[in-house]
């Protein structure tokens, strides 16, 4: 695959990734009309109950999938048969994991919602119960997505993996339309839980299901676009899946050490229960730091993951090596522009999300916001770094780095208890941002001693470069940002939503101006590398 065909693979990954994220902000929008957000019974029910399939997909199985199907899969295309007996046998020998995973969730719903649910009341956890019957199933169907759009990743059919779940963002909002066509609209949250009966539950919850459902079984047209039937083969001896289960548990045990790490941070986050605004800047600042990271991030390593593990596979490290360094200068020359221009945007974008809270409270988010981009970098890198293990076939160091990670930051997430309590979000964040920041370093050391270098010359060079760019436009983003009245109460850009966004707007391209300018004069390669073959295209048409 070469570089060219790796940018096409990579934007198209992204604006799957952009569309269905907007689709997403719809589809959480008009739930709110259904059944409300705050202080609502069913909103608090709902929420529980369709939140449990996501996290039991991937405490189990979630990361698991991602590490070790696609080298395995580029490994066995090696065989005479092109991999499909693997394929077939690994991906029947998945189903039935995921089907007894799925059956055995669901019958424990009552106690899951208990687990999950035990600040609410007895009939709200009741509803949630009823809700979660209809949404468990989800976790089937996550992992057939999974199997599926990875097998197609490995076979470089990267489109279908990030599009088809504009499927299921469809198929939710128009089951919400449904149910609120039929029982009608609740934004406030009045409806009781004991007002629900089985039909509302099923619309609501189902509808939810049939889109995740949909949105997997669809990837088997694509499947069949490339070549691939799948045929269920359960003879699992002799095809090398013990490989598989070796680089899964090492996966799965780093995915423990994860889960360990936010329960520290669930109940140190917990002593600032009394300042509500603190406890919800945290969850919306990481919602908003993981956005360029699934755009940027996740696309373009995706597209590189494959080229990795197929060069890996014929242990050809040189180009493993140059396709890490590629994959990092990329990432890095979109991922600096974004994390400078999202800390310029903080205060901005907390009156866009929440404009009726008050001044302190944007604030507050916005420094939440500041923290967490001080690590996008970091964790870009970590991310590609990670992936480079995994098509090396070896996810056994990546628990041990992830350990440190774990273990660095729980003990500093515990020393934050002696804190105020309005300043524990705000640590939480900069604790996260310097965990990860360590946490690279030591994984990249790690690398480059199974690598035997790292390019590191040319990527820091590269990196010097996005310094240089990021720093003026830095500059006049900010010039910008107190201009426009972004950093006192009565501002313009704090006064609303459609100020704020049209202040965002004018940032942002002040500073995407400043800093590729910068980077075009001083002869930045990887920016004229992707920019003069769309200028020769302009130029020619």
């Amino acid at each position: 695959m070469t570089d060219d065909r790796i940018g096409r693979a990579s934007l198209f990954l992204a604006s799957g990734t952009i569309v269905s994220r907007v689709l997403g902000f719809v589809k959480a929008a008009v739930l709110v009309s259904a059944i409300g957000l705050t202080k609502s019974p069913s909103a608090d029910a709902f929420a529980v109950a369709n939140q449990l399939p996501n996290t039991v997909y991937v405490v189990v199985a979630g990361g698991v999938l991602s590490a070790v199907l696609v080298p395995q899969i580029v490994r066995a295309g090696l065989h005479d048969d092109g991999g499909r007996a693997y394929i077939n046998r690994l991906l029947t020998l998945a189903l039935v994991v995921l089907a007894g995973i799925t059956v055995v969730a669901t019958l424990a719903a009552p106690l899951l919602t208990l687990l999950y649910g035990i600040k609410l009341d007895e009939s709200t956890r009741d509803l949630a119960t009823l809700f979660a019957f209809w949404c468990l199933p989800q976790i089937f169907f996550y992992g057939l997505y999974t199997l599926l759009g990875e097998v197609l990743n490995a076979r470089r059919s990267f489109g279908p993996f990030t599009w088809v779940p504009v499927i299921n963002n469809v198929v939710a909002i128009a089951g919400l339309v449904v149910f609120m066509a039929i029982w009608g609209s609740d934004p406030d949250g009045h409806r009781a839980p004991e007002a629900w009966d089985p039909a509302m539950i099923a619309v609501l919850a189902g509808s939810a299901t049939l889109g995740i459902a949909l949105q997997a079984v669809v990837l088997f047209w694509f499947w069949r676009r490339i070549g691939l039937r799948y045929r269920p083969d359960f003879r699992w001896r002799g095809v090398g899946l013990g490989d598989a289960g070796r680089m899964a548990t090492w996966t799965f045990g780093m995915l423990l050490l994860t889960t360990f790490a936010g329960l520290v941070e669930t109940n140190v986050v917990g002593i600032a229960s009394g300042q509500g605004a603190s406890v919800a800047a945290l969850g919306n600042a990481w919602l908003l730091f993981m956005l360029p990271h699934s755009v940027i991030t996740v696309s373009i390593a995706t597209a590189y993951f494959t080229r990795m593990s197929e060069h890996a596979s014929h242990g050809d490290i040189d180009r493993v090596r140059a396709d890490l360094s590629s994959a990092a200068r990329g990432v890095g020359l979109i991922i600096v522009l974004a994390a400078s221009v999202l800390v310029m945007c903080s205060y901005p974008f907390a009156t866009a999300f929440a404009s009726t809270a008050s001044f302190e409270t944007h604030v507050e988010f916005g420094n939440v916001v500041m923290a967490y981009m001080l690590g996008l970098l970091p964790f870009s890198l970590l991310f590609i770094v990670q992936r480079t293990f995994y098509a090396l076939g070896d996810t056994k160091t990546p628990f041990f780095f992830t350990l440190f990670q774990v273990v660095l930051f729980s003990a500093g997430a515990l020393l934050l208890v002696n804190v105020l309590p309005e300043f524990i979000a705000i640590g939480i964040a900069l604790l996260t941002s310097i965990a990860c920041t360590a946490q690279v370093v030591l994984a990249s050391v790690l690398l480059r001693r199974r690598l035997g270098g790292l390019d590191g010359w040319r990527v820091a060079s590269s990196f010097i470069r996005y310094a240089i760019g990021a720093v003026p436009a830095v500059i006049v983003g900010f010039v910008a940002l107190v201009l426009l009245g972004g950093i006192t109460p009565d501002g313009f850009a704090m006064s609303g939503l459609i100020p704020s966004l049209v202040s965002m707007a004018i940032i942002g391209v002040l500073m995407s101006a400043v800093y590729f300018g910068v980077l075009w004069l001083i002869h930045t390669p990887e920016l004229r590398g992707f920019a003069e073959p769309v200028l020769r295209r302009l130029r020619r048409s």
